[in-house]
């Protein structure tokens, strides 16, 4: 009797000490982010918060190559030369669909291939770096399987202060901050500022975000607040949610976005003003040029200044070249002249949105040089691009008026303190 309670015991320790295990292994693989990708079956705690993962996977467990797509590369070629076949990598392709299109890996971006430590070591993973902080994890274990990825970013606040001497992209990078933060405030001014037309000691005040990815800034903004002295005005943005949008406004509660840009592109060089008689750099002759021509060099984006509905576009040899004309209300029409190409989809009857590409800067027809001839029509009349008025958008309602202004007051408080 004693002999079988005897056993009993040792079975029954034998029972706790199996739970006790298979509960720490329970909690630690709980722990553990859902995309981790481990062949191993663990059960010491200390070891599974040892293992460094990257993209999701044990890197402990492989021996990890990094590159960079070489020119003429392509997916099929990399893979092949790390083993596999031309029907894996078909099937990876296929397995790919709705994930991600292999035909867009690009040259000059990273990856990284992830082997087996064994003596024939065996390709088990194969990332590439789609962006700073995306990448495409090609699983080749088992059914083979694709998953998009994200590195952890973080937003870091900053502040910059400057003057203009030649242009804000200048006056940008003298300031030790990205020149892309430039177009940022175009954007946001581009309804009240001209940008073509910014003049020496204009200034700047910036409170904004940049997103980080492992200590590395990336070109990605996010304007917390913002002022401009030009032509002796002082302009703000402050940013505030209305109706579930975040849009910019002035201290007095207007939005800055209009019904029309102040240029149909990011801001480069006037070449040429609106006039009744211009000296033709062509026909050698004066006539009137009623448009304004933006110098900028061949693929430049061009943008609607507004939206509404494409009216026309073709090509006209001894002119235009190709030309594209938008009919925004019962009111103005504008046209885009000399551009390279069209954008993807755009055709007669197309709905465009304001800021939506249409074209590309060129210098088809009768041109001298890459440049956009823009023109904008009222009631079927020329007039000057520059001079267009643009009614804003809604402003602050007045039941949100008491909450814009606490937040507008602290906000010009920082700025005027920088």
């Amino acid at each position: 009797m004693r002999g079988k309670k005897r056993i009993y015991y040792i079975i029954g320790g034998i029972l706790l000490v199996l739970a006790a295990t298979w509960g720490i292994t329970h909690l630690v693989r709980k722990d553990r982010p859902a995309d981790m990708l481990d062949e191993v079956e663990m059960t010491d705690s200390a070891e599974v918060e040892a293992i460094t993962y990257k993209y999701g996977i044990p890197t402990d467990r492989y021996n990890v190559n990094y590159g960079i797509v070489e020119d003429r590369q392509n997916l099929s070629s990399i893979l092949q030369r790390h083993g596999l076949s031309v029907n894996d990598v078909h099937r990876l392709n296929e397995r790919a669909k709705g994930t991600f299109d292999a035909r867009k890996v690009k040259s000059g971006q990273a990856y990284a291939v992830f082997t087996t430590k064994d003596s024939l070591p065996r390709t088990r993973f194969f990332v590439y770096e789609e962006s700073p902080k995306t990448y495409i994890v090609f699983d080749l274990r088992d059914e083979y399987s694709v998953r998009r990825g994200e590195n952890p970013s973080e937003w870091k606040r900053q502040e910059v202060k400057g003057q203009v001497e030649s242009s804000l992209w200048v006056a940008m990078q003298q300031s030790n901050t990205s020149p892309q933060l430039a177009m940022k405030l175009s954007d946001i001014f581009g309804w009240t500022i001209d940008f073509f037309g910014l003049q020496k000691q204009d200034e700047f005040r910036v409170i904004y975000e940049q997103e980080y990815v492992d200590g590395n800034s990336l070109e990605n903004f996010h304007i917390l607040a913002a002022s401009f002295v030009h032509e002796d005005s002082l302009y703000y943005a402050i940013p505030f949610v209305q109706d579930g949008e975040e849009l910019y406004y002035n201290e007095r509660g207007n939005s800055l976005e209009g019904a029309f840009l102040k240029a149909p592109l990011d801001f480069y060089r006037i070449s040429s003003r609106f006039s009744n008689s211009r000296f033709h750099p062509v026909l050698k002759r004066y006539r009137a040029h009623h448009g304004v021509d933006y110098a900028a060099p061949t693929g430049t984006p061009v943008y609607a200044i507004g939206s509404g509905k494409v009216i026309a576009k073709g090509y006209e040899a001894g002119g235009g070249g190709n030309y594209l004309k938008i009919k925004h209300n019962g009111v103005y029409v504008s046209t885009y002249m000399h551009l390279s190409r069209f954008a993807k989809g755009i055709q007669v009857g197309s709905q465009v949105a304001q800021k939506e590409v249409i074209g590309y800067v060129g210098a088809t027809g009768l041109a001298t040089g890459p440049h956009l001839d823009f023109r904008v029509h009222e009631n079927g009349k020329p007039i000057n691009p520059l001079t267009i008025k643009s009614q804003p958008k809604k402003p602050i309602s007045p039941e949100n008026k008491a909450a814009f202004t606490l937040v507008c007051d602290s906000l010009v408080r920082e700025l005027q303190q920088l």
